[in-house]
């Protein structure tokens, strides 16, 4: 996939990409089975792009509204260390990640795609939404996804943050 040379060099500038979860790795819909118990489906193609993005030296932390085990588990899996669930007022979250490692602003990048994720927005220089974002997500957003949620939306962004940082600057 090209991107524009303008998104790609404020990109390369990105050392900590923060994201959310729900509507963003997965398609939005909860799977409720009868004994109660929730199953998430994930995309192994935003798996890769994340372990791929890791090992291009720039940190990944998740910050998720909800509290669920197995985003938990998955994002350990791919290597990612922070992990916040349960929180819907994610920008002390995302104030804290950037003040702990003394970033600027255009060194942090985010994705997410309903209203809690606006405080995330606020924090990040560079800011990333799926097509099926809620309209005021959407027109902050730098870069809507042609990739839909849950079905490579994250692989789409972990490909162009790794573009940026190789110097791939293609328009």
């Amino acid at each position: 996939m090209t991107f524009p040379s303008a998104l790609l060099e404020r990109a390369a500038k990105i050392r900590l990409f923060v994201s959310d979860i729900d509507g963003v790795w997965t398609d939005g819909r909860i799977t409720v089975h009868a004994d109660g118990t929730e199953s998430t489906t994930f995309s192994i193609l935003d798996g890769l792009g994340i372990v791929r993005l890791l090992r291009a030296d720039v940190e990944v932390a998740v910050i998720s509204g909800r509290k669920n085990p197995s985003v938990e588990h998955r994002a350990r899996r791919l290597g990612i260390e922070e992990i916040y669930l349960g929180s819907l007022d994610k920008g002390p979250l995302m104030r804290k990640l950037i003040a702990d490692r003394g970033l600027e602003l255009d060194q942090v990048a985010t994705i997410g795609d309903d209203l809690p994720d606006l405080a995330m927005f606020k924090e990040a220089g560079l800011r990333f939404a799926p097509p099926s974002a809620v309209s005021e997500v959407r027109g902050l957003a730098d870069w809507v996804t042609r990739a839909a949620a849950g079905q490579g939306a994250i692989r789409e962004v972990c490909d162009l943050l790794i573009a940026a940082r190789e110097g791939a600057h293609t328009s």
